[in-house]
């Protein structure tokens, strides 16, 4: 089995109305498809990069559904105070040690919440509608620890109503007739964010007692050009990780900005080879082309120039 791109929501302000929509929940995690040959399991994100190592209980396939053969499309979250957590579901994905996955399995216990199967026992199911791909998802799955059917809701404004008092990220809105495109993004999946984020660039930094303080954030347009986009000092590193942080950050120190455009905190500034990155929540764009209110959420390992402007 050759892992594939899933099929995206696209962004609206709108909620679609008419009996064959439905909600669900829009968890802030790690999109995960699961593959099954009836042999060994593998574990694919959504740009087809391998975390079979990151989520070993996943591939226990057979405690939590019977099947021949599939490929499950869903997400693996951390909860944190009761909330879905980005910052700590980070802390499995982004391992690459065996010794600290052992560490990280025993103290971040993570959750699957499988919304969709695209093949099943030997066969593609994408073109039937997804309201009989979920029929048959309640069918092969089995209860277990850790794993859960995603909920559909009938009220989608009701549903977003919750996620806005809870905190949350958002919903996304389906149409129960519509097929899967493999790599496929259209209006037949429609997401409502409570919030924005993005993927940045870290290309500088400022310093207080010889620690780094607040991030330079940058994003590249479809020239290659790093524009500055903002700078942020809040948000879900403790202390340690400021820390080790600082530690990473000062060896790509480098004397000109990388940015095309001149950052406002440009006096007290260090400069770094664009080589990290980080997810950042914000909550809009201001008419100077920079975010109000970014919030880092975690580093996450994408490559810089992945990080695009909106």
């Amino acid at each position: 089995m050759k892992p594939i791109h899933p099929f995206e929501p696209v962004r609206t302000e709108k909620f679609p109305v008419g009996d064959n929509w439905i909600a669900q929940v829009k968890w802030d995690g790690v999109r995960i498809l699961t593959y099954w040959d009836g042999n060994s399991v593998r574990l694919f994100n959504r740009k087809k990069n391998e975390r079979t190592v990151q989520y070993p209980e996943l591939t226990e396939i057979n405690t939590y559904c019977h099947a021949a053969s599939l490929i499950l499309d869903g997400e693996v979250i951390a909860l944190e105070k009761g909330k879905p957590s980005f910052h700590k579901v980070m802390k499995r994905d982004g391992l690459r040690s065996m010794e600290n996955l052992n560490w990280a399995r025993r103290n971040v216990e993570i959750n699957y919440i499988v919304f969709d199967v695209l093949f099943y026992n030997g066969e593609w199911i994408i073109s039937r509608t997804l309201e009989q791909r979920q029929h048959l998802l309640q069918k092969i799955l089995r209860p277990a620890e850790g794993i859960y059917s995603a909920d559909n809701f009938s009220n989608s404004a009701s549903l977003f109503q919750a996620i806005q008092e809870q905190e949350m990220e958002g919903v996304v809105c389906k149409n129960l007739q519509s097929a899967y495109v493999l790599g496929g993004k259209d209006a037949r999946w429609k997401k409502i964010k409570n919030y924005r984020d993005l993927q940045a660039v870290i290309g500088g930094v400022t310093l207080r007692e010889n620690q780094v303080n607040a991030l330079l954030l940058g994003a590249y347009d479809p020239e290659g050009r790093l524009w500055y986009i903002g700078h942020a000092g809040s948000g879900k590193f403790t202390r340690a990780e400021w820390n080790e942080l600082t530690r990473q950050l000062l060896n790509l120190k480098q004397k000109n900005s990388p940015f095309i455009n001149q950052p406002s905190r440009l006096q007290d500034a260090f400069w770094l080879e664009p080589q990290f990155t980080v997810k950042v929540k914000f909550m809009e764009w201001t008419e100077g082309g920079t975010l109000r209110q970014p919030s880092i959420q975690a580093l996450i390992r994408v490559s810089p120039h992945e990080c695009l402007l909106e």
